[in-house]
């Protein structure tokens, strides 16, 4: 297993992020609503997007990324969760859910197959883990893998899979067998999108992120070389899981403050200007409480995640950091993006407005890689858990 986290150096990363930075404000913030209309990221913005190799910002620069680790990328989250969430969610998973995996559990063959692709865009990678019953707790996976001959067949149903309409690469979590004293019992395997028997349901229709495509994945005994077994082991599954979904808890976090930080934008922009009986309502002491709440919302968010990133490079806390880090920041950001609305007052009620879409937008946040109430489980039985060890 590969355990360190790449890196680039500090002048490197500064103009990388100088270019995000303006690219999501001079570029995406003024097609936010056309995102949202069409339920779409438009051409120009997803090439865009490619050439600015954030396709791969996370891959290492060996396999053709941009090399940044978790405590820089975290950095170019924030920036990235200033806008339309679907921007982000459009490579998110080829840089960390589903690349991730690669990166750290891949064999050389499958590194040097697939990783310079995904890192490049040509190759959208999706992570097919969550599926009915099972979303937060991967040990309750149904999806079923069976060796036949030299390789193995897939029959399962998988849900709420990012990017799987426009998926080429799916990265399946499947049970091989019951889990024993060898292991979970839990492998993941690469399958083409275009593999015989993978279907692809209908786009969902969601509260909101639009722009950002989810959908049903079905496996119906498709059949995959021994080749497609990431790692050549089939309990690698569980423990690739669980790793990959711990990074991306820090990357979630990001987000949430880059979307509160917009909330608070736009708050203060309109408290500025919109007038109650001829006076700005900026003025009104709730009014500023309520700013005032959003800002320190955000500055310990933001704290946070950095924390959070540090303490996975350096490896020293990979497990309760980045479940405090998300639920946070993610709860935090909810918080912030209703006071938005409120400050707004009717007009924070209307399509159209960024503050009622953030409303929306952020609620998912709090859902998607293992709820609050996971963090809160992981949190707590943690915390316990080091104690008796040290008794």
């Amino acid at each position: 297993m590969h355990t360190t986290e790449p890196d680039v150096g500090d002048d490197v990363f500064a103009t990388v992020l100088a270019q995000v930075s303006d690219f999501v404000r001079t570029r995406v913030v003024p097609r936010e609503e056309e995102i949202s209309e069409n339920d779409t990221i438009p051409d120009d913005i997803r090439t865009a997007a490619r050439e600015m190799g954030l396709f791969g910002y996370a891959i290492p620069q060996e396999w053709g990324g941009l090399g940044l680790n978790l405590v820089q990328d975290v950095e170019l989250a924030m920036e990235l969760g200033y806008t339309s969430l679907a921007l982000r969610s459009m490579f998110g998973t080829n840089n960390g859910i589903a690349g991730q995996v690669l990166v750290w559990f891949g064999t050389d063959e499958q590194k040097q197959r697939w990783l310079e692709r995904i890192a490049s865009g040509e190759v959208v990678a999706s992570f097919a883990l969550t599926e009915p019953g099972a979303g937060s707790n991967p040990a309750g996976l149904r999806t079923k893998a069976t060796r036949v001959g030299d390789g193995w067949v897939i029959q399962g149903e998988k849900r709420f899979i990012t990017n799987a309409p426009l998926a080429d690469l799916f990265l399946v979590f499947a049970r091989t067998r019951p889990a024993d004293e060898h292991g979970t019992g839990i492998a993941v395997f690469l399958v083409p999108a275009a593999t015989e028997g993978v279907t692809v349901g209908p786009k969902d229709r969601k509260m909101g992120q639009e722009g950002a495509w989810t959908a049903d994945v079905h496996f119906d005994n498709v059949a995959v070389p021994a080749s497609s077994l990431v790692g050549g082991n089939e309990d690698v599954g569980y423990r690739a899981a669980m790793t990959s979904l711990a990074r991306g808890r820090v990357q979630i976090a990001a987000l949430a403050v880059g979307q509160a930080q917009r909330a608070l934008d736009e708050s203060v922009a309109y408290a500025a200007v919109a007038t109650q009986g001829g006076q700005p309502i900026g003025e009104f002491q709730l009014v500023q409480a309520m700013i005032a709440d959003q800002q320190s919302g955000v500055m310990a968010g933001r704290a946070l995640v950095r924390e959070a990133a540090r303490a996975w490079v350096e490896n020293t806390d990979r497990r309760i950091a980045p479940s405090v880090a998300k639920l946070f920041c993610t709860e935090m950001a909810g918080r912030a993006a209703d006071l938005a609305v409120q400050i707004h007052g009717g007009s924070g009620y209307l399509r159209g407005v960024a503050v009622e879409r953030i409303y929306r937008d952020v609620r998912l946040l709090r859902l998607y890689e293992g709820t609050s109430e996971i963090q809160r489980l992981i949190i707590g039985g943690g915390l316990v858990a080091q104690a008796r060890k040290q008794r």
